[in-house]
């Protein structure tokens, strides 16, 4: 898969427009802060092709982009973040919701969690939405440039323990700033199709 190869292709709001197509679909989510839109532009070598905004939530639509012509990456909207209106972060809500519901969208889920910290309640809640549709997903644990090596074992098995995660479902330490394990992302991506 050539990562240099490619497009955006559309922003939905609502069911109707969600792309359903035979390719493989890949789905990242993760928390307004957690850096998501860092980690889909350090795997395209992008600077800023998913929107980072100086500010956490600025992914409010499902955004599409299309990969070497051969897949999707779904960047799915921020959750968690207070500083939005109960209205929008409940349409959020609805939206993920509707999306997560129909069968044959996710091909395989990149949930997005902070290598520092345990996993709050909304990352169970994403987890849990994950493993309600049967398909495979892994936890892309970002910021681990900023972890100790003596904590970062521990704070791996935390984020397993937390989100109840058996033996079958890969955290993978990655670091959008630098690159760890950029490789590693990008070759369990490519074996889930």
């Amino acid at each position: 898969m050539n990562l240099h190869n490619v497009e955006f292709l559309k922003s939905v709001t609502k069911p109707a427009d969600f792309m359903r197509t035979s390719m493989p679909q890949i789905a990242f989510a993760g928390k307004s802060n957690v850096g998501k839109s860092s980690v889909i532009n350090k795997l395209l070598n992008r600077k800023n092709f998913a929107r980072v905004g100086a500010s956490p939530g600025k992914t409010v639509h499902i955004n599409y982009f299309l990969i070497d012509k051969t897949a999707l990456f779904v960047d799915l909207p921020g959750y968690g973040y207070a500083k939005v209106s109960k209205a929008e972060r409940d349409r959020w809500g609805k939206l993920m919701e509707q999306y997560f519901g129909e069968q044959g969208l996710i091909t395989l889920g990149v949930m997005i969690v902070d290598a520092r910290h345990k996993p709050t309640k909304d990352d169970v809640t994403m987890a849990n939405w994950f493993k309600s549709t049967g398909c495979p997903f892994l936890i892309c644990a970002n910021k681990v440039d900023k972890v100790k090596k003596s904590q970062l074992e521990g704070n791996m098995a935390l984020i397993r323990e937390t989100l109840e995660l058996d033996e079958s479902v890969e955290i993978i330490p990655f670091s959008a700033e630098t690159g760890i394990n950029r490789d590693k992302l990008i070759s369990s991506i490519e074996k889930s199709f």
